[in-house]
């Protein structure tokens, strides 16, 4: 549905030139949704821009259903951005307009008749839970009804393409939540493919079915959410399952165990322990929901170096899990997906996530995601399991 191709755009002023998008290449499938997750000055917002041409890029192309919109022009682009909504992370709408007035908006633009138009902002309104406040103004509602108005008001022109310029990063998180439940019904209700830009690790987690990093104006990785968790050396795994800092001791071998679904009740902790005679330290993990399925992350210790441990790391691959042992490069780069890249060098240092690093500008906050599990399983970064201790990585983490 949204093909971004060599996309390129820089910022000139006072003599010199700073590059926001930078070669950035972009594939959204038809009804889906996908975020584009980064640090504030990635380059987000200019991309998210791009893709409806408000601002135009200096190089690349930009494909929305099929069109190229930046060889069109006049009337037929005013066409092509009718499918195209944007919600905004600041609401933007008319202080003097009623609710309602705010829907109508855009249809009054396009010249829709006013029976019609009243029908339509009267079926968006229900669509969205606002059909009481229809008569409200903007001063008049909280700021998850005026998200709400955005909503609406950008679904106005029956559009395919819905844009999300940060779009819960001003709300709490409760309202925050029914928010993104209510982009994820119109999704599957209305089949918009939605892009949406984000600097919170929760809203991937709870909504998207891919997502990018960027940085620097560069994507440095892409794929599928499940794709990229279960990938050796993902950042999205990182951030999504942030864990303690990996301190390889001397004759000891650190590994990160990424496992989902039925895997998640496997005992493969206490199995490894029985089968190979071995203490195992946990040192943290966490289990989260990924949109149907449930995906965890467990690190531990295994005694010895990782060439004495060859056996124990392919017992722990033919189990189905997902096995990164630090200290060795991760070696996927073959098999990467269609439209999937991973920029060499550019991975976070262990247990860095978005959520680290200086603190963004306009009060954005990044998600820190889920906290390493405590307790007795893992008290201090070095609980031990062996023989029957723990049952499956679930039980290894309450």
């Amino acid at each position: 549905m949204i093909q971004i191709e060599k996309l390129r755009k820089v910022y000139r002023a006072r003599g010199r030139a700073v590059t926001a998008v930078d070669d950035v290449d972009l594939d959204v499938r038809e009804g889906e949704i996908f975020g584009v997750l980064g640090r504030s000055g990635a380059g987000k917002s200019t991309l998210l821009r791009c893709v409806n041409l408000l601002e135009r890029p200096d190089a690349g192309r930009v494909v929305v259903d099929g069109q190229d919109l930046l060889a069109l022009s006049g009337g037929d682009l005013r066409r092509a951005r009718q499918g195209i909504g944007m919600i905004h992370q600041h609401f933007g709408l008319l202080g003097s307009r009623t609710v309602a007035g705010n829907v109508a908006f855009p249809l009054e633009v396009m010249g829709v008749p006013r029976a019609e138009r009243a029908k339509r902002v009267a079926e968006l309104l229900e669509l969205v839970g606002l059909s009481e406040h229809a008569k409200a103004y903007p001063a008049q509602i909280s700021g998850g009804q005026k998200q709400r108005v955005g909503i609406a008001r950008a679904l106005a022109g029956r559009p395919k393409v819905l844009l999300s310029d940060e779009a819960t990063s001003a709300l709490d998180p409760e309202t925050t939540a029914s928010i993104l439940e209510l982009l994820r019904d119109l999704n599957r209700r209305l089949g918009l493919t939605v892009l949406l830009i984000t600097h919170e690790m929760d809203v991937v987690k709870r909504i998207c079915d891919s997502a990018a990093i960027m940085r620097d104006g560069r994507v440095v990785e892409s794929g599928r959410v499940r794709d990229l968790l279960l990938r050796p050396g993902s950042e999205l795994a990182r951030g999504l399952f942030p864990l303690p800092a990996a301190n390889v001791r001397p004759g000891t071998t650190v590994v990160d165990v990424t496992f989902e679904g039925d895997s998640a009740d496997k005992p493969f902790v206490s199995t490894l322990a029985r089968t190979y005679s071995i203490d195992v330290n946990i040192l943290g993990g966490a289990v989260e929901e990924i949109g149907d399925t449930r995906i965890g992350r467990l690190r531990i210790e295994l005694p010895g170096d990782p060439e004495i441990n060859a056996a124990q790391l392919a017992h722990l691959r033919e189990s189905g899990l997902t096995v990164e042992v630090h200290g060795q490069a991760p070696a996927y780069e073959e098999s990467l997906a269609d439209g999937e890249s991973v920029a060499h060098g550019e991975s976070l240092a262990h247990g860095e996530s978005l959520a680290d690093g200086p603190a963004p500008v306009d009060g954005e906050s990044l998600a820190d995601g889920p906290a390493p599990v405590d307790g007795e399983s893992v008290a201090g970064g070095a609980a031990v399991v062996h023989g029957e201790a723990a049952q499956t990585a679930e039980e290894a983490l309450s």
